[in-house]
């Protein structure tokens, strides 16, 4: 215990026994086996023959292995899922970098991971690497199998057990060869967030350990499992020593938006090896954080089937911490906790944005965050002698690594229930039953069962999202099918009109069946969610997050037939993605583009890029001369957006649009998906001289203070203002600026801080929320009050409780609730006494890259702001 682990194999290893505890064999390798009876996953043509797929409608496909990476054994054989294992490949190390952050650790550097890798995989035929991707930043990303040897029938018979598990559950429940022979799949992901490094180096001693020890145990072990393990989920951050990727994004907040490529090969992987069992490596909670976690729990899993494993498991790993035998008096480590177990809220499962709870929803029964104990990021890294640093990196891949060989034990002595309670997952959406709520009686074994922990669902019948005239959006609704489907959601479009409950529906429409394997996330992606501010004092992150209502497209709930069993009696077929939806109308007039959609703002500015002269409607829609027709026939195709014949007159010319942007990087990523040159700015930039000729509009939401511009940079920034440079202003940091500045005369008002979620909201129409959703959403909410003469209110809260799902409580002193914000202005716009055009925003339609659907509100603000 305690020593430094090596930083780079060079040469092969003693072989040695795996350290789990005695465990009786419990199953014999696979034989070979005929091809499947099961029905694969459904791989039907794209609509009318489209290129494209919903991976890249979704945020982009995963992206192939990098250039000199080679798959040696990858020329004229099956497909990957066909083929056996090992899958060795040789991955190409990148230049060596001093600067790497790991090194000081004593840990392992990335540029050290390839070659580490290439050596392991030539002790033996149990290690195969894959690169299932790249970062933000241009890193691969490593996936590691180890198993032991299968040919390539044996292989198809694991993907036909696989298969059989979730498409036909019920049968799968009583397929012997899966109680027999289905190979356990164990998922380890780590480095996550790229300053929490040592799940990686405890992965790689794993692998190690598992590709050279000959003891029986270990034998029975990767005979009856394939350990599939992440090395480093997000390099950027490794190498940088951040938490964030090199986009600024929290890789383990991107579920369920699916907006870094880090996120989507995670996503992939979890689709594709339907894990059992997953951990994800954290740090830093002394004493060591095991999941699972306090109320509120996600109230679309099978609970009562997740919680018994996964606080199985829990104790498992507690118990192979505390046997490493640190000691707080010591080592400074303090004793496990497992929240469930240990603390009344705080640490939840709600949201499904982190990794272990999104698996959860691709049929993992047991997953963790697990956070090892001993600080080494931030102030610490900075501060704290190297040795110091070296130790306490060294205690923590060694707690890593014992919950990594407990969980591996878990599943080896559990394969038979565990498999059995993932195919119960599956089964019981596919039938359409009832959830069964947690209790000392359903869940027995798990001590402190209370209401508190009770939180199921009624699941519709299914959703249907509409073509034609009902459809507000087709691009929006197209985009959230196609997110569907990247997250292996079941979708169908209907071939002919239908009926449900009463509802008259055209041929085009897509129904989300709800009795589908993967229910859970289906609901999760389209419900509108609760309301659980009564439920809990405060919450770890977001509350409320519906797709269905914050992505644009109009979704309906069907609820009657709920109760029945049988099919719905739709005709329809499999999609694997949205049908197109672009088009210009015949003719040769002038065209019309709605500014609702992000879709609809990229093709703008991509017209305005190529010198088109476009011109804003009254309502806030750009009007395309007709001479630009071939080109915008060519930007529906590419974009699936909607043009349509217009004789209406402009109002004022558009322009393209420079945006001076303090923003976070969710917003930054979102404005370059619309398509807006972005100029990063911040108090210090400003500071330091700005050319305000390069800009058109500054928005401000993080990062500048007008209090702190020095005298020079005030000036310039007052005369851009002067000239009519616009402003677009959210959230305390924009609100702070607009007052500081004397720019619009209106009061912002905090609602309490801790509050988020999805609201109902009143639109005004015009140039900024013309078109926009009756919902939004707000984190740290605001609202404006005592209002100038001109300022214009473009976006109310609804009255009443306006929170339609999260987490939005009044402050402890009083005030700042949703009572308070009911019907007060969510945004309003107007002209500053410097003749500038100022937007403010008291909602977040930027959010981390997620409310699609708001996307445009920004967009229309930020052309207004230009225009002055």
């Amino acid at each position: 215990m305690g020593i430094s682990r090596p930083a780079l194999l060079t040469t092969a290893v003693t072989a040695g026994a795996l350290l789990l505890s005695p465990l009786p064999a419990t199953a014999q390798p696979g034989q070979p086996g005929q091809p499947g009876q099961a029905a694969a996953r459904p791989h039907p043509v794209r609509e009318n023959g489209a290129p494209g797929s919903a991976a890249t409608a979704s945020g982009g496909p995963v992206a192939a292995p990098a250039t000199g990476t080679v798959a040696q054994d990858a020329v004229g054989v099956a497909p990957d899922e066909e083929r056996g294992y090992p899958r060795r490949t040789v991955v190409t190390a990148p230049p060596e970098n001093p600067a790497d952050k790991a090194i000081k650790l004593g840990l392992t550097p990335y540029h050290s991971l390839a070659p580490r890798l290439n050596a392991l995989q030539k002790l033996g035929d149990r290690v195969s690497v894959e690169v299932t991707g790249r970062s933000a930043g241009g890193h691969d990303l490593y996936l590691v199998t180890v198993t032991a040897p299968e040919s390539s029938g044996q292989a198809r018979e694991q993907r036909r057990m696989r298969d059989l598990i979730e498409n036909s559950p019920a049968a799968a429940a009583k397929d012997g060869r899966i109680a027999s022979s289905y190979k356990t799949p164990v998922f380890i992901n780590n480095n996550i967030h790229g300053n929490e490094w040592e799940g990686t180096d405890a992965a790689l001693e794993l692998v190690e350990e598992l590709a050279t020890a000959n003891d029986a145990r270990t034998r029975d072990l990767l005979a009856t499992n394939r350990v599939y393990l992440n090395i480093t989920a997000n390099p950027d951050g490794r190498v940088a020593g951040t938490r964030a990727n090199s986009q600024g994004f929290d890789l383990n907040r991107d579920f369920i938006t699916g907006s870094q490529p880090e996120s989507r090969a995670i996503r992939q992987i979890t689709v594709d090896k339907q894990p059992v069992v997953m951990l994800d490596l954290h740090g830093y909670v002394n004493g060591t954080l095991i999941e699972p976690t306090t109320p509120p729990h996600g109230e679309n899993y099978e609970y009562d089937l997740f919680l018994k494993n996964s606080y199985a498991n829990a104790l498992g790993m507690e118990k192979a911490v505390n046997d490493l035998g640190y000691t707080a008096a010591e080592d400074g480590v303090e004793p496990p906790v497992i929240p469930f177990r240990d603390q009344r809220e705080g640490w939840d499962d709600w949201p499904p944005i982190f990794t272990p709870q999104y698996a959860a929803f691709q049929g993992a029964v047991a997953a963790h965050t697990v956070e090892i104990p001993l600080r080494v990021n931030n102030n610490d890294y900075d501060t704290l002698p190297v040795a110091e640093l070296r130790r306490r990196s060294a205690i923590n891949a060694d707690i890593a690594g014992a919950a990594m060989r407990a969980t591996l034990g878990h599943a080896l002595a559990n394969r038979t229930s565990l498999i059995a309670d993932q195919i119960e997952t599956f089964r019981r959406g596919a039938a359409g039953e009832a959830q069964r709520p947690v209790s000392e009686e359903t869940v027995p074994g798990v001590p402190g069962i209370g209401p508190e922990d009770v939180y199921t669902t009624d699941f519709p019948r299914a959703y249907v999202i509409p073509a034609g005239e009902a459809q507000r959006s087709a691009t929006a609704a197209a985009r959230l099918v196609d997110h569907l489907v990247a997250n292996d959601v079941r979708v169908r479009r209907a071939s002919a009109g239908f009926e449900l409950a009463g509802r008259a529906y055209p041929a085009g429409s897509y129904v989300v069946d709800m009795h589908q394997p993967k229910r859970g996330l289906a609901n999760v992606i389209l419900d509108e969610g609760r309301d659980i501010s009564a439920d809990v004092s405060t919450m770890y992150d977001i509350s409320g997050w519906s797709l269905g209502l914050l992505w644009g497209a109009s979704v309906d709930t069907v609820d009657e037939g709920r109760e029945e069993g049988g099919a719905l009696r739709v005709p329809s077929r499999p999609v694997v993605a949205a049908a197109p939806t672009g088009s210009v109308p015949a003719g040769q007039g002038p065209l019309l583009l709605r500014l609702d959609d992000p879709k609809e703002l990229t093709a703008l500015n991509a017209l305005l890029a190529q010198g088109v002269s476009v011109q804003r409607a009254a309502d806030g829609s750009a009007i395309v001369p007709a001479s630009a027709r071939q080109r915008a026939a060519v930007l529906a195709e590419r974009y699936g957006v909607v043009f349509t014949a217009t004789e209406e007159k402009g109002t004022a010319a558009l322009h393209r649009t420079r945006v001076a942007a303090a923003v976070t990087p969710g917003e930054r990523t979102a404005l370059a998906e619309l398509g807006f040159e972005v100029l990063p700015v911040s108090t210090a930039t400003l500071n330091a001289g700005f050319d305000w000729s390069a800009a058109d509009v500054l928005y401000v939401s993080s990062g500048l203070q007008y209090g702190g511009l020095t005298p020079a940079a005030r000036t310039a920034l007052d005369g851009f203002l002067a000239d009519g440079g616009g402003v677009v202003a959210l959230g305390s940091a924009g609100a702070a600026f607009n007052t500081a500045a004397g720019l619009l005369d209106a009061r912002p008002v905090a609602g309490n801080a801790d509050a988020n979620g999805v609201v109902r909201v009143t639109n005004a129409g015009g140039p900024v929320t013309g078109g926009a959703p009756a919902h939004s959403f707000v984190y740290s909410p605001r609202w404006f009050t005592d209002l100038g003469a001109g300022v214009r209110v473009d976006q109310s809260y609804g009255a009443g409780n306006p929170l339609v799902s999260g987490h939005w409580r009044a402050k402890k002193e009083g005030g700042g609730g949703p009572s308070d914000a009911a019907g007060e202005a969510s945004v309003v716009s107007g002209t500053s006494a410097k003749g500038s055009p100022v937007v403010l925003f008291g909602t977040e339609p930027l959010f981390r890259d997620h409310p699609k659907g708001l996307f445009a509100q920004l967009g229309r603000a930020l052309l207004l702001g230009a225009a002055g």
